[in-house]
């Protein structure tokens, strides 16, 4: 059973969490991030941009094989939510991760899942 065997608990390690823990505002801001990746189908889509770099719909649909709609969709919350980013080249959209940051949850994710399994 997990419990404390004090009944007090250790004020200036509580101070100093406290102190070091991210706002409501943060938090909910880290939650919204993390349905985000909770997807299957936009974690396929960013890791085929993690392994590629820059793709455009039609390609990240092939790889990923889901309709262009569904790309559309996944990457239109994606690019609102700052995770990917996109240029144009003429008639044509390519996307890729929004910055290192990305890629390196990206990376540590699925080494932790290496880990665990």
């Amino acid at each position: 059973m997990d419990g404390c065997v004090t009944p007090e608990p250790d004020a200036a390690r509580v101070a100093a969490t406290r102190d070091r823990l991210v706002t409501p505002q943060e938090a909910t801001r880290l939650a919204e991030l993390f349905r985000l990746l909770g997807d299957p189908t936009r974690a396929r889509l960013l890791y085929a941009l993690l392994e590629a770099g820059e793709l455009c719909v039609c390609d990240l649909a092939d790889v990923v094989e889901v309709t262009d709609t569904a790309v559309s969709h996944a990457l239109r919350l994606l690019r609102t939510a700052g995770i990917v980013a996109s240029r144009r080249a003429g008639r044509m959209i390519y996307y890729r991760l929004a910055d290192g940051h990305v890629r390196m949850l990206l990376d540590l994710s699925r080494e932790h899942l290496r880990e665990v399994t």
